[in-house]
């Protein structure tokens, strides 16, 4: 592979006005296509089959104009201090509002006089439902929901909206220009050159553009999460600065070698682009391989965020020699006097921090170690008390108008308000389809533990009428509803308790009267997928892990190097995930990062930081041990290969970790619970993977093992390919072009004088 891709390495060298066409040309393409060709994105998370969506889906087989899983909002209205809501003035405001909101979506808006208006008069809410989810609503329902309240407003009245029919798309614009300042930062130190610096953002970004204009293309045409194309922008960021930075160091070496320009981009994508193309293909592999779990969203954010990293890969291996070839001679323009950023492998100078660095740890081996397992083991304690959710308007940003009518609505009807639970009724294969629902409604009843309320969908008995158009409709549908209004809140875990207690409770109803009873709701909802994901996760972990032990396998040659990279994964993964139960559920320094609330976790971020921290960790074990085997290969000593590699690599890695790590700040900085939560999961994440794992366990624990860590039976070795990620077989392809060269030179004068 080594010899391919120096040779496409000088290629694109040579041919670097094709190379940079074709990128730019693809940039606009695409940039064209996402503007005159996107859709929009959505929040909706669902899993066929699970028990909550079984249930929308009968409502709506049943009653197809009712939209079960439409768009919801929550019209919230107080009066001041002294006044009360139902007084004639304040009832005309609010009742003005709710007529403003009337649209072609609007299913109905329940009237906040008649059973949700506080004890005190001051608070009332109305319920909204519409015809389509958010992602379907048009403008006009937008605007007509958010001009409604105006008139109230300006009369004095508090009006807060909730739910998600006004849902806004997260943006990470600042989330992005805080990593890009940090890359830039990091960039110049390691580098000490404007222009060589430069480098690895200007193709990052294109590799972003390309993939996240992409991905809002393809919104035209399929529905996509909101979150999808920030994910896709966050680590084709980070990877695309990464991956650049390996290869524009190693041409940097190849120059302070003395070689010629075109043969140190060669040699630069034949040797650091080997290893972007293996890590590279770990982080696609971790990714894609979401799709293992079945999970629609689950999979369109791999694929996509997957995508975008494969493009980063390609345009490092060709964009970045083209840039070497347009620079020249000039790749040290820009040069800072006060930085000093030396070429590590240069042996002429002292010891570097990397080399300092390895020595104290090789030398002080089973203390390092172990010190190093007791701290990560410290950190990822949290881990067993974590608790998943999906996420709800109680973690809003502070002052937002979701976050204002949740807290109203909490502070005067219960937190359990802002989430009920319905517990539909199949009575199609009933005998008697009303002593069904009479049943199920006293079995829900019997529930002492976090019920508020139960409200049956049977009207008084004493209103004749009313009863009898009940009995027609149940007739009818062969369905009814009853609402449950728990105590706590929608994402405690008190109600996703209650679903369970909820479940076995109503078990008797169904093998009594013959009806089928399944509970809903968006906490249902949250509760079913969170299990799924849970039950996915192991055989997720082991198709993922299985392949990149396979190729880690192929890649050292070793059976000890990719045990100890997926062990080392597993701490790493423990340490983001504790730090993340620490801060987000138990509210540990949750203000350094601007978290208002503390609760459970977001219901997908073990699967998706387990996904997406694999491939990145594999990222440094591949740039760090390759160069140590490539010291072992060439017959250094196995302590003296592990400190060399080391410190060849240890200044790289640490800049991109430092990269990554501002990447990943940046959007734990952000107002989006949901990217705060995944940033900062990847943050710690990769800080404790290259710092504590890469940097400190693991070049202990190969000076413990000694030669032994590259220990494999012969008939594996002889039985697997070999990718030649450290260019042996292109000093071989060199070595006897050069033998060749010489060969034709020695007979070119006896073949003048014959």
């Amino acid at each position: 592979m080594a010899w391919h891709l120096y040779r496409l390495g000088r290629w694109s060298f040579r041919h670097r006005w094709t190379v940079l066409s074709f990128w730019i040309g693809l940039l606009l393409v695409v940039g064209v296509a996402s503007q005159t060709l996107a859709g929009k994105t959505s929040d909706e998370f669902s899993v066929p089959g699970i028990e909550s969506s079984q249930a929308f889906d009968l409502i709506k087989e049943r009653t197809p104009d009712a939209a079960p899983d439409g768009a919801q909002a929550q019209i919230v209205f107080q009066a001041p201090e002294g006044q009360r809501l139902d007084d004639a003035t304040n009832k005309a405001l609010v009742d003005e509002t709710l007529a403003a909101i009337d649209s072609k979506n609007v299913i109905a808006a329940t009237d906040p006089f008649a059973g949700t208006i506080s004890e005190d008069g001051r608070t009332a809410y109305s319920s909204v439902s519409y015809a389509k989810n958010s992602i379907e609503l048009t403008d006009a329902d937008r605007t007509a929901l958010e001009d409604a309240p105006e008139a109230a407003r300006d009369a004095g009245l508090t009006v807060a909206i909730g739910g998600d029919a006004l849902q806004e798309v997260p943006h990470g614009g600042t989330a992005e220009l805080i990593g890009i300042g940090i890359a830039i930062i990091v960039l110049l130190i390691t580098f000490g050159s404007l222009l060589v610096a430069g480098m690895p953002l200007l193709t990052a970004l294109i590799g972003v553009g390309i993939g996240v204009a992409s991905i809002t293309t393809l919104t035209g045409f399929v529905d996509l999460g909101s979150t999808t194309p920030i994910l896709a922008t966050m680590l084709g960021l980070a990877v695309g600065i990464d991956y650049a930075l390996f290869i524009v160091s190693r041409y940097r070496h190849e120059i302070h070698l003395g070689r010629d320009r075109e043969e140190a981009a060669g040699r630069a994508v034949g040797t650091a682009g080997s290893a972007v193309v293996f890590a590279g293909l770990t982080v696609v592999i971790a990714l894609a391989g979401l799709s293992v779990v079945n999970i629609a969203f689950l999979t369109e954010m791999g694929l996509a965020a997957a995508a975008t990293v494969a493009v980063a890969v390609l345009i490092a291996l060709t964009l970045l020699p083209a840039l070497f070839g347009f620079a020249g001679r000039n790749i040290g323009w820009g040069k800072l006097p006060f930085i000093n950023a030396r070429d590590p492998e240069d042996q002429s100078v002292s010891r570097t921090n990397g080399r300092r660095w390895a020595d104290f740890v090789t030398r002080n081996k089973l203390v390092t170690f172990v010190g190093g397992l007791v701290v990560a083991g410290v950190i990822a304690i949290p881990v067993a008390s974590m608790q998943l959710a999906l996420p709800d308007n109680g973690t809003a940003a502070e002052g937002s108008g979701p976050r204002v009518a949740y807290d109203l609505i909490s502070d005067d009807f219960g937190a359990g308000t802002n989430g009920p639970l319905l517990v539909v009724v199949d009575t199609k294969d009933a005998a008697d389809p009303a002593a069904a629902v009479d049943a199920t409604v006293q079995r829900v009843e019997s529930i002492d533990k976090d019920v508020a309320a139960v409200v049956p969908p049977a009207p008084d008995p004493s209103d004749t009428a009313a009863t009898q158009t009940y009995l027609d409709d149940l007739q009818a549908t062969g369905y009814a509803i009853i609402s449950v209004i728990p105590k706590s809140g929608p994402s405690e875990a008190a109600t996703q308790q209650l679903v369970d207690d909820i479940r076995g409770a109503v078990g008797s109803v169904e093998q009594s009267t013959g009806a089928d009873v399944l509970v809903t709701g968006q906490t249902a909802l949250g509760v079913d997928i969170s299990e799924s994901l849970a039950d996915a996760f192991p055989k997720y972990l082991l198709v993922v892990v299985g392949l990149a032990f396979v190729l880690l396998t192929i890649v050292f040659r070793s059976v000890l190097v990719p045990l100890k990279a997926v062990l080392g994964f597993l701490l790493s993964v423990g340490v983001a995930l504790g730090a993340t139960v620490a801060v987000f559920q138990w509210g540990w320094l949750a203000d350094l990062i601007g978290v208002d609330t503390s609760g459970p976790v977001l219901f997908m971020l073990p699967l998706l930081l387990t996904g997406i921290l694999f491939g990145l960790a594999m990222d440094y074990e591949v740039f760090l041990v390759s160069r140590m085997r490539e010291e072992y290969v060439h017959g250094r000593p196995a302590r003296e290969s592990v400190v060399l590699g080391f410190q060849y690599g240890a200044r790289v890695v640490t800049a991109a970790a430092a990269i990554m790590i501002g990447v990943f700040g940046g959007f734990a900085l952000g107002d989006d619970i949901i990217i705060k939560s995944i940033g900062f999961g990847l943050a710690v994440g990769v800080l404790a993977d290259a710092f504590l794992v890469r940097m400190t366990i693991v070049p202990a624990f190969m000076a413990l093992m000694g030669d032994r860590m590259w220990w494999m039976p012969k008939w594996l070795d002889k039985a697997l390919p070999n990718l030649d990620i450290e260019g042996e077989s292109l000093e071989r392809h060199l070595a006897e072009g050069a033998d060749a060269d010489a060969g034709r030179h020695a007979a070119a004068p006896h073949a003048h004088v014959g």
